[in-house]
């Protein structure tokens, strides 16, 4: 079984409650203010971390308006837009990240971030992130992650695209660098992703196949597949975060609102909870509930010596006679003793 792992403050595995990390992307809509808003909601919503991206537009592409650069899908949420102007609506100004990473600790909340280059990574570093995340977008950007790797902290990685054969070369590349801790997250790179695409049954292979915990960054609506992840064996979940879709911003679509994140929080918590062993026969809390099953009783008085019929014995509730499974075995029976109507039957009243 892959190790338990320290992300901020919390263990991470198995044995503990699932980690849920909320990301924030672009939904601050350019405002710091907002962005601090998330925060306070996410840990009022109960989040054990709040991730954000780092980057520029100028360091994810160009600053062209046309051909690959230019979003011309009708079925993208971001039709009608450049990279380079989507990036800019969407990047976290880096002069917010320490204020947004203060609010986090504030409220006991992990905050870190997705770099996407190597200048993100030397920026993160000075503000001593305690892990890292990888997009799945550059999940093959080998690079970037020898760097993230070679600062020996945690990293998650998002699987979103990612052949099995791509992956082990991503977690080949990570331990040879120097890092140890691994979680990757199945992921569907589409957005909103639907739960046909999810394909979640995933999550014990990935980490059969790498010996990682694996978690799941869920596109979807709502907090159904997240929850589902848990019963294989989801350890970390990710979803996106806004204070309200209506308001708008580049991920608000396929993002959660407060009372959804903090349902996610609880609702993964007790499906965690529900996994327990492999168990059969009575649980200490059925006990009292062992009344409620049928027994065999009398349900007309019988005379010492009087033969046990369908007449005088039947299968009732409570449970403190004899079991039902004796019923065909005790007909025909003779009694040692009377029996008086509402007497639980038992061995030692019959000859």
């Amino acid at each position: 079984m892959a190790k338990t792992i320290r992300l901020g403050n919390h263990q991470v595995g198995p044995e503990f409650a699932p980690f849920i990390i909320a990301e924030m992307s672009g939904n601050h809509n350019q405002s710091l203010e907002r962005a601090l808003e998330i925060v306070d909601a996410a840990a009022r919503s109960g989040a054990h971390a709040l991730k954000i991206q780092t980057y520029t537009a100028d360091t994810m592409t160009l600053d062209l308006n046309e051909g690959e650069f230019f979003i011309n899908d009708s079925q993208s949420l971001w039709m009608g837009k450049s990279l380079h102007k989507l990036y800019q609506e969407a990047y976290t100004p880096w002069e917010w990240h320490k204020a947004i990473f203060d609010r986090c600790s504030e409220h006991g909340m992990v905050g870190f971030s997705t770099p996407f280059d190597a200048t993100a990574v030397d920026f993160l570093e000075k503000l001593k992130v305690p892990f890292y995340k990888i997009a799945s977008f550059e999940n093959t950007d080998l690079p970037l992650i020898r760097k993230v790797a070679a600062t020996g902290k945690p990293i998650i990685i998002s699987t979103g695209m990612a052949t099995a054969a791509d992956l082990d070369e991503t977690v080949r590349t990570v331990r040879k660098a120097g890092g140890q801790d691994i979680i990757l997250l199945k992921c569907t790179s589409s957005y909103p992703a639907t739960p046909e695409g999810t394909n979640i049954k995933t999550i014990p292979h990935l980490r059969d196949l790498f010996d990682v915990q694996v978690g799941i960054s869920d596109h979807t609506l709502g907090i159904g597949v997240a929850v589902a992840s848990i019963a294989l064996g989801a350890t970390v979940i990710e979803k996106h975060f806004t204070l309200s879709r209506a308001e708008g911003g580049v991920d608000s679509a396929f993002s959660l609102e407060p009372t959804e994140l903090a349902a996610l929080v609880r609702e993964t918590e007790r499906a965690w909870q529900s996994l327990g062993q492999v168990s059969y026969g009575v649980t200490e809390s059925e006990q009292s509930s062992l009344k409620f099953r049928r027994s065999i009783y009398v349900v007309k008085d019988i005379k010492p010596g009087e033969r046990l019929t369908e007449e005088n014995i039947r299968t009732i509730r409570p449970g403190y006679g004899m079991s039902p499974k004796h019923y065909d075995s005790v007909l025909g029976k003779v009694t040692n003793k009377e029996l008086r109507r509402g007497t639980p039957l038992h061995w030692d009243h019959l000859l």
